[in-house]
C-alpha cells in the first residue's frame, strides 16, 4: 500500500529503522525516551522499530539512568558484532586490507607492498583477494557475514549495468579496468557479499566528515596527499561525497610533465611524486632502493635536520614551492565552491603534517578571494593513515543503514513478473 506521497509501508519501516539505527549509531547509547525527539518518531513508533531492530540482534542494550522519579530507562546501542565489514585501499604504495565490525573497529589487517611505478591489475586483484582471506582467518570470521567490501582506488570509477565497476585510472596505466567483475571471478567472498568500488579521495573523505575533523561541517574538501593528489568535494547536493579530479588542474602553461600526460597539472607539482623527483633533479640524495614513504623522510629530514646540523636549502626550497603550488590550488577550490573547511589527509599529508601547513595555508590565502577565504579553515585530517580503508568499509556500512538495518538482496537470475513485483513491493518486512 502506498502512502499519498508515493512511499510504500515498507519504505516507511525502512526509514524508521534507518533513523533509529543510525541516531544510535551516531550519538548512542540511547533510551527509546531520548530516541523520539532524535529521529521524529512517536513514542510508538520508536518502541516498534526497537523492538524489530533488538530482535534482528543489530541493536542491543547498555546499561540504564536514572529518570526523574520513575523507572530506570534502559539504554541501547547498535550492536557491535551485528556486522562486519572490510575496507581496502588501493595506494600508489600499498594494497592496505582491512576488517572492521560494525562500529568500525578494527579486527585485523593485511598490507601488501607495492613494486614503485608499478600498477599491474593481476598483481593489485591477486593482492586484495589474499588480504580479505587474511583478515577474515586472522578473525575467524565466515564470510558470509559480511555486509560488503568497501574498495578506494586512484582514478575515475564509471558505474555500468553489465561489467559492474569500472576503473579509469590514467596515472596508473588502468583504462576501463573491470575491477569489480575481476574480484568476482575468483573471489573468495560468495556472490550475496556486494564490493562497493569508489576513488580513494572520496573514501578519505567519507571518513573524515563521518568521523573525523569534518564532522558537523556542511560544505567541506577532503585533499588526499599521497604519490598524487585528489579531492572530494562534499556539499548538500552531495552529501556522500564526489571526487574531483582536481591533482589535474593545470596550474602551468606548459610546465612540467604530469603522470596523467598532459603539462602543468597540479599533481606534477604537488604530488610526493614530482615533490621527490624535483629534489633529485636539483641534486638532493635519495638512498638507492628505498621506496617513495621512506624518501619523503628522508628529504623532511634533510631540509629539517636536528639542532645544530645544517639544513639542505635545495630541500627547502623544493618544499616552499610545493607549498604555494599546494596553496594556490587550494584557492581555486576555495573560489569555485566556498567550503567551511578544508582538511588535507592521505600519507604524505600526513608526513610533512603541521610544518608545511601554515605556508599552505598562507598561500592558499593569499591566492584565494578575500570573502571566501575569510570563511574556511585549512587543516589537516583527524583519521590518520588508516582513513582511506575506513572511509572505504562506510561504503557498505551506509548501504545497509539505507536499506534499514537489512542485508542487500541477491539479484534475482530472472526478473520478477509485474504482479509479483508489486506484490512484494506491497508485502510489510
Amino acid at each position: 500500500m502506498a502512502a499519498g506521497n508515493g512511499r510504500t509501508v515498507r519504505d516507511l519501516r525502512r526509514a524508521n529503522r534507518t533513523a533509529v539505527l543510525q541516531r544510535l549509531y551516531f550519538d548512542g547509547p540511547l533510551s527509546r525516551f531520548e530516541l523520539g525527539p532524535a529521529t521524529g518518531l512517536s513514542s510508538g513508533s520508536v518502541s516498534n522499530v526497537v523492538a524489530d531492530l533488538v530482535a534482528d540482534g543489530l541493536v542491543e542494550e547498555a546499561g540504564s539512568v536514572d529518570s526523574d522519579g520513575g523507572r530506570p530507562r534502559i539504554l541501547l546501542r547498535a550492536a557491535p558484532g551485528s556486522g562486519h565489514m572490510i575496507g581496502v585501499d588501493v595506494g600508489e604504495t600499498r594494497v592496505r586490507v582491512e576488517l572492521f565490525d560494525l562500529t568500525l573497529t578494527e579486527l585485523a589487517r593485511a598490507e601488501h607492498p607495492l613494486t614503485p611505478q608499478r600498477y599491474e591489475v593481476e598483481v593489485i586483484v591477486d593482492h586484495i583477494r589474499q588480504g580479505i582471506a587474511e583478515v577474515l582467518d586472522t578473525a575467524g570470521l565466515a564470510p558470509e557475514r559480511l555486509l560488503g567490501v568497501g574498495i578506494g582506488v586512484p582514478g575515475i570509477v564509471e558505474r555500468t549495468p553489465d561489467r559492474g565497476a569500472l576503473v579509469h585510472g590514467q596515472t596508473i596505466g588502468w583504462d576501463a579496468v573491470p575491477l569489480e567483475a575481476l574480484l568476482r571471478a575468483g573471489s573468495p567472498l560468495p556472490d550475496t557479499v556486494p564490493y562497493f568500488i569508489d576513488n580513494g579521495a572520496k573514501t578519505l573523505g567519507q571518513a573524515e566528515m563521518w568521523f573525523g575533523a569534518g564532522r558537523g561541517a556542511r560544505n567541506a574538501v577532503v585533499v588526499l596527499f599521497g604519490s598524487g593528489v585528489g579531492a572530494s568535494l562534499v556539499t548538500p547536493d552531495a552529501e556522500q561525497g564526489r571526487a574531483v579530479e582536481w591533482g589535474h588542474l593545470t596550474v602551468r602553461v606548459r610546465g612540467r610533465r604530469c603522470r596523467c600526460g598532459a603539462l602543468g597539472c597540479l599533481e606534477a607539482y604537488a604530488g610526493a611524486e614530482s615533490l621527490l623527483a624535483r629534489w633529485r633533479e636539483e641534486g638532493g640524495r635519495v638512498p638507492d632502493g628505498t621506496d617513495e614513504e621512506t624518501a619523503l623522510t628522508t628529504m623532511l629530514a634533510a631540509a629539517h635536520p636536528p639542532a645544530g646540523a645544517a639544513a639542505d636549502p635545495v630541500a627547502l626550497a623544493v618544499l616552499e614551492e610545493t607549498a604555494e603550488y599546494l596553496g594556490a590550488g587550494l584557492s581555486d577550490l576555495i573560489n569555485l565552491f566556498q567550503p567551511e573547511r578544508i582538511l588535507i589527509g592521505g600519507w604524505a599529508g600526513l608526513a610533512l603534517g603541521s610544518r608545511f601547513l601554515p605556508a599552505v595555508r598562507r598561500h592558499a590565502m593569499s591566492y584565494a578571494l578575500r570573502h571566501p577565504a575569510g570563511k574556511v579553515t585549512v587543516d589537516l585530517g583527524r583519521l590518520g593513515p588508516d582513513a582511506v580503508t575506513v572511509g572505504a568499509a562506510i561504503l557498505p556500512l551506509a548501504d545497509f543503514f539505507a536499506r534499514g538495518g537489512r542485508r542487500a538482496d541477491p539479484a534475482p537470475d530472472h526478473p520478477l513478473p509485474a504482479w509479483r513485483a508489486a506484490l512484494e513491493e506491497r508485502t510489510p518486512r
